[in-house]
């Protein structure tokens, strides 16, 4: 379990976009970045389409934790590598969501490159 309700796994699931803010050391929050966002199962995830340099992505794995908006849902939140056995779910996932915006968009979220710089989102209770 997750942590997560029906309600706002669905919710979250459904937004075309997830906010993002991770925690800085002295336990602020960072500006807010945009990014996309899906469901696979019970588990919510997020993926850096600039690879592992990019900015939002270094700092949500280094600190760990932030605040997520999505669906309407705020909550605060866990970043933790997803399980790379869920990769084919959560690419089939990206797919479905996204693919009316065209290969150029979709590709840097898909595929073995885009399987490393995945992270699951967890509630924090």
């Amino acid at each position: 379990m997750t942590g997560w309700t029906p309600a706002e796994l669905d919710q979250i699931g459904r937004a075309d976009e997830l906010q993002i803010s991770s925690r800085r050391a002295d336990g602020s929050l960072r500006p807010f970045v945009t990014i996309w966002v899906v469901r696979s199962g019970d588990g919510i995830y997020i993926r850096s389409a600039g690879g592992p340099s990019n900015g939002w992505y270094r700092r949500a794995l280094a600190s760990g934790t932030g605040r997520i908006r999505a669906g309407g849902v705020e909550r605060d939140a866990r970043f933790a590598a997803a399980d790379r056995a869920l990769a084919p779910a959560i690419d089939a996932g990206y797919h479905a969501k996204y693919d009316r915006y065209g290969p150029r968009f979709v590709a840097p979220v898909t595929g073995p490159a885009a399987h490393d710089v995945t992270l699951q989102v967890i509630p924090v209770e």
